[in-house]
Parts: C-alpha cells; sequence; structure tokens
C-alpha cells in the first residue's frame, strides 16, 4: 500500500464526520465495550467543546480537522486547530512567538494537534489499528502541507505519546520534552498500603493533611454517571469561573459544556463536592480513562486548609486504587504534588517552524532544554516521598 493512495481532507466541524467512524481511529479499544484510554480524542468529548462554543468563532481555536482516507475509507484522524494565540496548550511556546514577531515574523496563526484546554498525554495521531504507519504519516504530511501551503509560522503536537513522537522526528519534527507529575499505582490494595510505601515523615504529613482537609466541618459528595445533576453543575460553574478568572483571565470552557458533558460523558468523569453548611463551597472533576484518572479542574469559594489537596490529590489516588487504574494524571505544573506521591514523568510533543533558521534555532533550544528535563526528572525523583527501594522498583 503506498502512500499516493491516502487522501487527506481538512474538516471544519466534527458534524462532518460520523462519530463511529471517528471513533474506530480515536479509541478502537473500546469498540466491544470499556473505556477508551482517555476520552479526550472522542467524538463525545471534542464535539462537546464545538458545540459548546468552547472552541470556534471567537476562542482562538478554529477547529481544522484532519482525516487521512483509502478508498473512502478513514484510516486516520487528527483534532487539528487554527490558534490565533497560544493559551490553553500547556506546553508553552509564548517566547517563541515572542522572538519570532521580534524578529519580524507572524507567529500566529500557527496550527495545533492538540485536545484544546487539556493537558493530558494519549495519542493525537489517531489511526485505525493495522494502519498506524501509514496513518500517521499521512496526517503529519498532511498538516504541513497545510501549514506551507498557507504561509503558517508552525505546526504543534502537544501532549502525544512517546512513539508518536518518535515517529514524527524520524520525519522531521523537532521533539520536545517536558514533564509532569503522575501518581503510579504499584497495585496498592488501599490508601494505607500507598502510605506504607512513603518514608515515615511524610506518610505522617499526608495522614495530618488529610485529617485536616476531611475535619472542615461539612462533607465530600462523589459524585459520577447520572447522580449528577444540574445544580451540581451550577455550583461547579462558580468554582470553575473563579479559578478561570484567577489564572486566564477569561474560563476556557462555557457553561453549555458542562450540560453536554454530562448528557454525553457522565460516565468518563468523576466529580467531587465538599458542601458546608448547606452550601457547595469547593470542588474537582477528573476524567476517566481505561488506565488512567486524569485530573482537571479544581476551583473553591471558601478556603479550608489543605481541602485543594484531598480533593484534587488524594481523593484521585482513592479512586484509583478502587479502580484497579495503573497511575493518576494531575495536569500541568505544581513541584507542590511531589510531596504528596506524584513523581515527575515525561511529556512530549512535536514542532515544525517553516523559517529555516529559526527552526534551527529552536531545535538547539530543545537539545538543551532536553538535557535540564532529564536531569530535574531525576534529580526530583531522588526528592520523592518514597523509601528508595520504592522509587528504585517504580523506576
Amino acid at each position: 500500500m503506498t502512500q499516493a493512495q491516502v487522501e487527506i481532507e481538512v474538516l471544519g466541524s466534527l458534524g462532518q464526520i460520523d462519530a463511529a467512524e471517528w471513533d474506530a481511529c480515536a479509541c478502537p479499544e473500546a469498540a466491544e465495550g470499556g473505556a477508551p484510554l482517555d476520552p479526550f480524542t472522542t467524538h463525545r468529548f471534542l464535539s462537546a467543546l464545538e458545540d459548546s462554543g468552547s472552541v470556534g468563532p471567537g476562542t482562538g481555536w478554529q477547529p481544522q480537522y484532519l482525516a487521512a482516507r483509502i478508498d473512502g475509507a478513514l484510516i486516520g484522524c487528527a483534532p487539528m486547530y487554527a490558534k490565533s494565540h497560544s493559551q490553553g496548550e500547556y506546553i508553552f511556546d509564548h517566547n517563541w512567538a515572542h522572538a519570532y514577531e521580534r524578529a519580524g515574523g507572524r507567529y500566529y496563526p500557527k496550527l495545533q494537534i492538540a485536545v484544546p484546554h487539556t493537558p493530558a498525554t494519549g495519542r493525537r495521531l489517531l489511526t485505525r489499528p493495522g494502519f498506524e504507519q501509514t496513518g500517521r504519516a499521512a496526517l503529519i504530511q498532511g498538516a504541513v502541507q497545510l501549514a506551507s501551503q498557507n504561509r503558517l509560522s508552525s505546526l504543534h503536537v502537544t501532549f502525544c505519546t512517546r512513539e508518536e513522537a518518535a515517529a514524527g522526528g524520524a520525519m522531521g519534527l523537532m521533539p520536545r520534552l517536558t514533564q509532569q507529575f503522575h501518581w503510579l499505582n504499584d497495585r496498592y490494595e488501599d490508601f494505607d498500603a500507598f502510605l506504607a510505601s512513603l518514608s515515615s515523615r511524610k506518610r505522617k504529613n499526608i495522614r495530618k493533611e488529610r485529617a485536616q482537609a476531611n475535619g472542615f466541618g461539612g462533607r465530600i459528595e462523589v459524585l459520577t454517571g447520572d447522580a449528577i445533576q444540574p445544580h451540581h453543575w451550577d455550583a461547579f460553574w462558580v468554582f470553575y469561573q473563579d479559578t478561570g478568572a484567577r489564572k486566564w483571565g477569561t474560563p476556557y470552557l462555557t457553561r453549555r459544556f458542562f450540560d453536554l458533558a454530562q448528557a454525553r460523558l457522565r460516565d468518563d468523569m468523576i466529580l467531587l463536592l465538599a458542601e458546608e453548611d448547606g452550601r457547595y463551597i469547593a470542588g474537582a472533576l477528573n476524567f476517566l480513562g481505561r488506565e488512567a484518572l486524569f485530573g482537571r479542574y479544581w476551583g473553591c469559594i471558601r478556603h479550608h486548609p489543605c481541602l485543594h489537596f484531598e480533593l484534587c490529590y488524594y481523593r484521585a489516588i482513592d479512586a484509583a486504587i478502587a479502580r484497579g487504574l495503573l497511575r493518576v494524571e494531575a495536569g500541568a505544573q505544581g513541584q507542590h504534588k511531589l510531596a504528596r506521591g506524584y513523581l515527575p514523568a515525561q511529556t512530549h510533543s512535536l514542532h515544525w517552524v517553516a523559517d529555516s533558521g529559526f527552526s534551527d534555532a529552536i531545535a538547539r533550544y530543545l537539545e538543551a532544554e532536553r538535557e535540564a528535563v532529564e536531569e530535574e526528572i531525576e534529580v526530583l525523583t531522588d526528592y520523592g516521598p518514597f523509601r528508595k527501594a520504592q522509587v528504585e522498583e517504580q523506576e
């Protein structure tokens, strides 16, 4: 089968492609039922973003979905967007944009293959089983060609898998290494078994934090599926707006997104809400995958010591252990996660820049950055809360 047989199509809306057809590439592991590896590239998640106005006109995320076909059959697809800014990406290129524009270039718009507003690792070059090599190559070549033909500055593939990073690197894209903090499940029977793997001081500190958090004077509800009701989303929307306003200026997601998520993704989510004096005061939203729990959003209207740690980190560990999940991805940044059992983990992205001189400069920067990130991961891991023998086993 030759590359010439592959046709690339650019779609301005996910409504132009059948959900089952898209998901046959996005999550083939879920074809017989069960959860996808992650829900973020599924048709239901991406269409909820689009249909709610969280991406599209006025957001800086203009859908340009890629579809690769052979004889009319979809063999690969990718969530791609034309970006007019670098917000909601979490693998940062702001300095690149500033340098590019100071040199007289126009950095935006650029092309981004990513899940908007979602710093979770996963497949970005989505292919039907058996078409991995052909589909990846076609999607990368199609995206680069689209950027080049439209005289765009660059193409970025963010939070892709290690395998996709290697494949893209072999095709001439620049791989970038970054890091997050992930909790790994070493077949723990319960939270106490996890605590037993920590040093004595860290174990005592976590117990103290959990006791302090759960003694806030109210109760914590853990909700999923049909148990999540509209009034729960009303409360969470208040928390989300507060966090969004403080971090980004305006929230990325619209209120309608959470209604559509309830309709389409309710079994993919765990919503935790803290109630005090008959009023919800804090909440955290997690998404479920086949092997991982993904911590996404947090907010509060009343502060209580350690409640953030309890809702976002410790309850996530509880849920992962109870479901037999392999890891918890707690989102971007945050070295404070290290003391709570979340170790540094590599994350990957790919980058193509049209200007050869600027591309060479970025390539040199990425090589130096890779060395620094690898060293930082090694140092941070040594400072982790686990007993030394435990860390060596996990590595």
